[in-house]
């Protein structure tokens, strides 16, 4: 047995907790709990769960967690985490794509109204060109002096004229009611809200979410590497405790629909993914900032 292990085991002592007590409050396996004591972290699932089981046995038995990291730092496994650079590059090329497109969509309304500008300007130079030409004089008198040449214009050429100018004048007294019958549709053909998944508070390793225009609440969790998670529900139930695994047991997928709440407690937040009726939920504390995090969404539904 080491030093370290010696010091929790006598704190669990202390506190009159048996290793079956600190199971159900850490929700650790006892094998692992055991192993902590004997000093015998190679049978931990990894470098990472050494760390995170020995900072949630010390909170348990109420020992200071950082004060006991740097007391023992000899005797305790460090971690690198060496995916954060590339997944923080992911996240940078995600965020360049989305300023793109977004000044794209600022510049179109501006394009629209360019082309409409244009447009009127054309029809107003077409309609004015044609009322100057029917102010000019008919009978045009040759250089020479002699009598005026007379241009005579057909019934046709008349009517046709009289037709364009009607055709014009019907135009533009009916573009305010087209438009104002746009707006009506667009405005009736408004969707309804979208659900949203808001977090209220933050502090610490601990975020609580709020879950809103809804009427279903399926959580899916999902390892992008290897993680421990424990999911319960508001009353302390627990759906699930373990350790998911890329290629093997990767995620887990419960309805929460009949609980007011889910609660979620997440060993290696930099290798997990949360999911909400298939939208993912984004992280309030970086993952690089607190690998471990306790994360409740709170279901309001929208009939209540």
């Amino acid at each position: 047995m080491t030093e370290l292990g010696n010091r929790l085991k006598e704190a669990r002592l202390a506190k009159d907790m048996s290793l079956d007590d600190l199971q159900a409050v850490t929700k650790i396996q006892k094998r692992y709990l055991i192993g902590i004591e004997e000093g015998n972290y190679s049978m931990m699932p990894g470098k990472f769960y050494v760390r995170a089981f020995i900072k949630q046995y010390a909170e348990a038995v109420g020992i200071e967690p950082e004060e006991l990291f740097e007391q023992f730092k000899s005797d305790i496994p460090s971690t690198i985490n060496e995916d954060i650079p590339e997944k923080l590059s992911r996240v940078q090329t995600r965020q360049n794509v989305s300023t793109g497109r977004s000044k794209v969509f600022d510049m179109l309304p501006k394009i629209l109204i360019t082309i409409f500008v244009i447009g009127a300007l054309a029809v107003a130079y077409t309609f004015f060109q044609k009322s100057n030409d029917g102010g000019n004089s008919k009978e045009p008198v040759d250089s020479g002096g002699k009598e005026p040449v007379r241009i005579e214009e057909s019934d046709d050429f008349a009517k046709d004229t009289e037709k364009d100018t009607e055709q014009d004048s019907n135009e533009d007294s009916t573009k305010p009611e087209d438009q104002t019958t746009e707006d009506d549709t667009v405005e009736e053909e408004t969707e309804a809200p979208k659900q949203e998944v808001t977090a209220v508070e933050s502090s610490g390793k601990k975020t609580v979410y709020e879950l809103k225009n809804t009427d279903r609440f399926e959580l899916k969790v999902v390892s992008t590497g290897e993680t421990w998670v424990n999911i319960l529900n508001g009353k302390g139930t627990s759906f699930f405790s373990g350790t998911l695994k890329k290629g093997e047991n990767e995620s887990q997928v419960i309805d929460f629909s009949k609980e007011i709440e889910a609660v979620l407690v997440i060993g290696k937040s930099t290798e997990t993914e949360i999911y909400v009726n298939d939208e993912k939920v984004e992280y309030a504390i970086p993952p690089t900032q607190s690998v471990t995090q306790n994360i409740t969404i709170r279901y309001l539904p929208t009939n209540e």
